[in-house]
């Protein structure tokens, strides 16, 4: 016989499981979790503000007038006056010629106009006389003609004469060759004893006014007529020359310190490059501006109304380039929002489109926060200013 403590109901078994598998179902659920708090980040309150229109283009320093020092006569230097490099006045005396033989001809000259005089002055008793003889019948009419026609050959020659004696008197000044114009003066291009002639392709010396000076900037064609188109729609207002602001950045960087004004835009565009040319006038009373230079000019070409702009800090890139900006949705929550650019002024980035005015946009603390993250904004103080840029100021 079997005990029956060895004998297990086959239900009473599966029953066990059954109330095992149950109490294991029936496990206690976890405490939701909760929301992430907050991110803390800086913002500034878009709103419109007029912005100059300025852009930042290559220059060539260049002199207002140039003047080669050339002999209007031919003759042998003697003497040269002035100091290399330094500046002169229009009229200064610069070289010497040797002057003797122009002192001949002058003396020359000079005696054939006394001649002519004297053959005047008897051509002229003459002719009184032949006049007093006609009206008594002792001169014929045909004599008095004569006598006329040679008073009239004798002025002539006295008028020959004393041009020629003009032409001595100027070729004797030219011998003393002086500054066409006011300006710096380069090095002496010959030295005492060399012959110069009229018309030699050798210049004597170089002139450069450099007070003031001329700054020729280049600037693309297709940018020049975007600016005129946006003049035309209205949406930039455009400044006269004389109101233009001209700044000019020197090669280390250093801003001039003398602000110039915009001349003119060149009328035809370079084939080579499609650049024009801008031309703008700055005062150089310590000549620290030398021809040839290259600078970098600012040069405010209108103004933007109603601008809209954001610290360039704010602006982020997607993975294709394009612009984008967080703003503070309003859930209180991030919200990445696709924008397009224009241009930066003072390291504001003028937005096209994308914002409106009344928009935050977050200008730090983006690093700490993705679309949606919930955001506590405070105002963006701009380092060193103590200011926020959305404030008026």
């Amino acid at each position: 016989m079997h005990s029956a403590r060895t004998r297990t109901p086959f239900f009473s078994t599966l029953a066990l499981v059954s109330l095992l598998g149950g109490a294991a179902c029936k496990a206690p659920e976890a405490p939701p979790q909760a929301a992430p708090p907050a991110v803390e980040v800086g913002t500034v309150t878009v709103q419109p503000s007029t912005i100059p229109v300025l852009d930042e283009l290559p220059g060539r320093i260049a002199p207002t007038r140039v003047a080669e020092v050339r002999p209007r006569v031919s003759g042998i230097i003697v003497e040269r006056v002035f100091r290399q490099g330094g500046s002169v006045k229009a009229g200064d005396v610069l070289f010497k010629l040797d002057a003797s033989m122009y002192e001949v001809e002058r003396a020359s000259a000079r005696a054939v106009l006394a001649k002519a005089e004297v053959t005047a002055a008897e051509a002229r008793q003459q002719a009184e006389r032949g006049e007093k003889l006609l009206a008594s019948g002792v001169v014929t009419q045909e004599q008095h003609e004569t006598l006329q026609a040679a008073l009239r050959r004798a002025e002539a020659d006295v008028a020959a004469a004393r041009a020629a004696v003009r032409r001595a008197e100027l070729n004797m000044e030219y011998t003393t060759i002086r500054a066409p114009i006011s300006g710096r003066i380069g090095r002496a291009l010959v030295t005492e004893g060399a012959l110069v002639r009229e018309g030699d392709p050798t210049a004597l010396a170089l002139i450069q006014q450099l007070d003031p000076v001329y700054v020729d900037f280049t600037q693309p064609a297709i940018e020049l007529h975007r600016l005129r188109q946006a003049f035309k729609d209205g949406r930039i207002q455009g400044v006269t020359p004389e109101q233009a602001n001209v700044q000019l950045l020197l090669e280390d960087g250093s801003l001039y310190a003398k602000e110039g004004r915009l001349l003119f835009s060149d009328v035809t565009v370079d084939p080579g490059s499609g650049q024009v040319t801008v031309r703008g006038e700055f005062p150089n009373p310590d000549a620290e501006l030398l021809p040839g230079m290259y600078v970098r000019g600012r040069i405010e070409q209108g103004t933007l109304s109603e601008a809209l702009a954001v610290p360039q800090q704010a602006i982020q890139r997607d993975n294709a380039g394009k612009s984008q900006v967080f703003v503070v949705a309003g859930n209180g929550t991030a919200e990445m929002r696709p924008v397009r650019t224009s241009r930066v002024y003072q390291n504001q980035a003028v937005i096209q489109e994308g914002l409106k005015a009344g928009d935050q946009v977050i200008v730090e603390g983006f690093q700490k926060i993705g679309p949606g993250a919930p955001v506590k904004p405070v105002a963006w103080i701009a380092p060193g200013t103590g200011l926020n840029p959305s404030q008026p100021r």
